[in-house]
Formats: structure tokens, C-alpha cells, sequence
């Protein structure tokens, strides 16, 4: 009981030290001094057609006849070239006015790639999707965590015992106890069945050893401390199967609440009632699926316990008749004798 508790104990720490430490937002990088930020967006089909492809090196004047690029000076007496697109621009500035400086962001800049927003953004299989639903699905995913590590801890832990139950069985020691007492000698039979790890062994030596005051007792008290162990906890499970669920209708019931407070509202409306609705979904799962994880092995933990006591019961009642034959037989032997001797001595 102190390891499993110890066990839970810990499993509880390092669920919420995971849960408190949320990995830190994604920052936008900054853009280098003198930038513009049209220049950065890629692959623009305008900037592209608007700048036409030039060899002049930075600084230097074009060539007569050859359009400057641009930011580039234009040659002494040669005319100014204009791009195409020039006309079709909206806000033209008229001459002898000065013009605004005007900031002019394209589409692929306002919008980011599709492959930037799944990076920032993370997956289901993130390290943070875990987090973020366990925030949505309201207070109620504490208890409901809660529960689910004493489910995990008491199987993990039935399962070992269980484990080591299958690897302590000796059938063929318990036929040796048995044509021991079939042979009439008891003090090998308790021997054979002293120090054995197997239930059914340990219960046919204490039987063994008080069949002279009450082997039927005996082997009552010796079966029950057997079932005993094999059911620890099983009650627990029942009732975490049975909690599970209701802890989620709990979460139901306080997400809809939440979000039925918000319909006056109609500017948080819609946000409200769907972040209530989805605190309801998640709790309601999140029940669920515990009450499934631990009624499985609930199920099969409490057949093999149906199982052992079979086999407990089986083996008393052997040991039993054995016993009374055995018994029965030195009776008629011992009657036998003394009629033997009474007509002896007559």
C-alpha cells in the first residue's frame, strides 16, 4: 500500500509539473534595419513586371536609350523611362505637388505562407495540444486527472501481482501432496507444501498442520486471507469506473452552464458558447475513456479471482475427503486390531 501510494504520488508530481510548464509562443523574427517589407514577400508577380531587368551596377547612370532601374539615376539628356504599369497606378500624384510616402505591402506580405502557419501554430501531436485541451475542459479535468493516475497506478500494479501469480504456480508440487496423502503420510505431504509461494500450496499446509484441531477451519481462514490478496483493490477500480463518468456529466453540466451565461451577451456570444460547449465535449471523453481504460482489466482482475477461489475450493474439498478417508481407514484399522486382541486373549 505505501508503494502504490509513493507511486501515485509521484506520477501526480510529474503530471503536473508537464502540465505547468507550457512551451513559451512563437516570436516573429525582426526584420533588418532599412528593410521594406514589400521587399521581402517572395515570389510578387507585380514588383516582378514593374522592374524591368537592368545590368547597371548600383550608383551608375544608364545608358542613353536604356531604362533606369529603379533607384538608380537616370544618363544627362535622356528621357526618363516609364514603366507600363505606370499610368494604370491609382493615386497618382499631379506634377508640382509633393507627393505622400505611401507604404505599399503586398498580398504574399499580409498573408503569411500556409507552411509558416503550421509551424507556429503545432500540431495534434504537439507538445502543447495535450495542454491546451486540458485547460479547455474547465476545472473539472483536475479530479478527473486525479482519478485517472490512481486507475493507471492500480492497474500497473494488479498486473505485476498478477504477473508474479502466474510464475508461482507449482501444480506439479500440489500432485505430489496429494499422492503423498493418498500414501497415507502426512509429514511428507507438509513438507512438500512448506515454503511455497503458491496459494492453493500455502492453504494445504495450514490445513495440514491443524487438520488435529480444525482442518475445515483451518483451510477456511487460509483460503479467505488468498482471496484477499488477489481482490486488493479491485473496489478502488469499481469505483473509479463508476466515478469516471459521472466526473465527466459533472464537466457537461458546468460547460453548458458557462455556456448559456453568455447568450445575453452579443458581442461574446458566439466565442462563449462555443468555448462552453467545448469544455462539455472534453470533460464528457475524458470521463469516458477512463471508465473504459480501467473496466477492462477490472473485468479480467475479478475473473481470476472467480478463478482462484475455484481452485481454492477445489483443493480444500480434495484435501478434505483425503483426509477423512484417510482417517476413516486408521479407524477400521484400529478397531480391527483391538478385535484382533480381545479374541487373542479370549
Amino acid at each position: 500500500m505505501k508503494t502504490l501510494l509513493t507511486i501515485s504520488l509521484c506520477s501526480l508530481a510529474l503530471a503536473l509539473t508537464s502540465l505547468a510548464q507550457s512551451p513559451p509562443p512563437a516570436q516573429a523574427r525582426p526584420a533588418a534595419p532599412g528593410t521594406n517589407p514589400a521587399a521581402q514577400a517572395p515570389g510578387n508577380p507585380a514588383a516582378a513586371a514593374q522592374a524591368p531587368a537592368t545590368n547597371v551596377p548600383p550608383g551608375q547612370a544608364a545608358a542613353p536609350g536604356q531604362p533606369a532601374a529603379a533607384g538608380q539615376p537616370a544618363a544627362p539628356g535622356a528621357p526618363a523611362a516609364m514603366s507600363p504599369a505606370a499610368p494604370a497606378q491609382a493615386g497618382s500624384v499631379p506634377s508640382g505637388e509633393s507627393p505622400a510616402v505611401t507604404t505599399t505591402i503586398s498580398p504574399a506580405a499580409a498573408n503569411p505562407p500556409p507552411a509558416a502557419e503550421a509551424q507556429t501554430s503545432g500540431g495534434v501531436l504537439g507538445s502543447n495540444w495535450l495542454i491546451d485541451k486540458f485547460h479547455k475542459g474547465g476545472p473539472v479535468m483536475w479530479p478527473i486527472l486525479i482519478v485517472s493516475i490512481i486507475a493507471l497506478t492500480v492497474v500497473i500494479e494488479r498486473i505485476f501481482w498478477w504477473s508474479g501469480r502466474w510464475f508461482r504456480r507449482d501444480p506439479k508440487r500440489i500432485e505430489k501432496v496429494f499422492t503423498a496423502i493418498e500414501n497415507g503420510d502426512t509429514t511428507e505431504a507438509s513438507r512438500l507444501s512448506r515454503g511455497s509461494r503458491d496459494p492453493i500450496l500455502r492453504m494445504m499446509w495450514n490445513g495440514l498442520n491443524h487438520q488435529h484441531a480444525s482442518l475445515q477451519g483451518a483451510l477456511q481462514v487460509a483460503a479467505g486471507i488468498e482471496i484477499k490478496r488477489a481482490g486488493r483493490f479491485l473496489v478502488v477500480m469499481d469505483t473509479l469506473v463508476t466515478l469516471a463518468p459521472l466526473l465527466g456529466l459533472l464537466g457537461t453540466i458546468t460547460g453548458l452552464i458557462r455556456s448559456f451565461s453568455f447568450l445575453g451577451n452579443e458581442e461574446l456570444a458566439v466565442q462563449a458558447v462555443t468555448g462552453g460547449i467545448a469544455e462539455a465535449l472534453i470533460a464528457t471523453a475524458c470521463g469516458l475513456g477512463i471508465a473504459i481504460f480501467a473496466l477492462i482489466p477490472f473485468n479480467f482482475f475479478t475473473s481470476r479471482v472467480s478463478n482462484l477461489e475455484f481452485e481454492l475450493q477445489t483443493a480444500a474439498t480434495n484435501l478434505e475427503v483425503m483426509l477423512g478417508t484417510q482417517a476413516a481407514q486408521h479407524e477400521v484399522e484400529i478397531a480391527r486390531t483391538a478385535t484382533t486382541g480381545k479374541g487373542s486373549s479370549i
